[in-house]
């Protein structure tokens, strides 16, 4: 029996940008790629184009964003897309896709799960089954804040609006990664999209968002959201074992 799709009220957008600023900023102020500076644990080869980092879950593939000093594993069947690639979710009817919240060096399950034209644009809007990502959170006053805004944003963004009143956010708990790495985690999710029935690809949703700092002190974070009540939906378990596997990274260029 064919599952039910995958949001989408609003457009989840992805996009190669080449190039990068010299200087930090917050992903979500639009879909560009940012800059960090070498961080702490060591680790050969060049970040940046993917290769020195290597899994920690045997099997799976890394994930690897020079930019914020990070990387974090995916399962073998994700797709990995390349260096400077962003995604994010904008506001329905938007004609200029402006982003309310973005993540750079995305990882995607079954990308193409759900396609859509349903405003008759001709353009068609992809919807995946799961998307991972890293973003940085400049102007986040904790980690607890950067978590519980995002969280609640890619659901707000992905799946439920114009409704915020059909969102849950769970309260931050404290959470380290397998690294050591310390930080907030903060999950949301939302209840009666799909029977709103936005079009075709709707349903309800859910997002993790584990927020740090990274070797700067600047705050980042990981991020995930993906349909719920569907067939092939990413269980909570999977999650979990991803956002364990996020750490920071030599992304020096020697």
């Amino acid at each position: 029996m064919a599952a039910a799709a995958v949001v989408v009220a609003s457009v989840v957008t992805g996009v190669l940008v080449l190039g990068g600023d010299k200087d930090k900023k917050d992903d979500n102020a639009g879909p560009g790629p940012t800059k960090s500076s070498a961080a702490a644990p060591s680790a050969t080869g060049n970040p940046r184009a993917g290769g020195g980092v290597e899994p920690t879950v045997d099997g799976w593939k890394t994930v690897v964003n020079a930019d914020h000093g990070m990387a974090f594993d995916v399962p073998s069947t994700w797709l990995v897309k390349s260096n400077g690639w962003v995604n994010w979710v904008s506001k329905e009817g938007d004609p200029q896709e402006k982003p309310l919240i973005a993540m750079s060096n995305p990882a995607f399950l079954d990308e193409k799960w759900c396609v859509s034209d349903d405003d008759k644009d001709g353009n068609e809007e992809e919807s995946s089954l799961g998307a991972t990502g890293s973003r940085g959170n400049n102007g986040a006053k904790s980690t607890e804040d950067a978590a519980t805004k995002d969280a609640t944003m890619w659901v707000y963004g992905a799946y439920s609006q114009p409704d915020k009143k059909s969102i849950a956010t769970k309260p931050a708990e404290s959470y380290t990664t397998a690294s050591g790495l310390t930080g907030s985690l903060v999950t949301a999710s939302s209840t009666g999209v799909e029977q709103k029935k936005h079009g075709k690809c709707s349903s309800d949703g859910k997002a993790a968002v584990f927020a740090f700092k990274d070797a700067d002190g600047d705050f980042a974070s990981w991020s995930f959201f993906g349909p719920t009540g569907v067939k092939g939906e990413v269980p909570d378990a999977t999650v979990r074992k991803i956002v364990s596997t996020v750490r920071l990274v030599d992304v020096s260029d020697s």
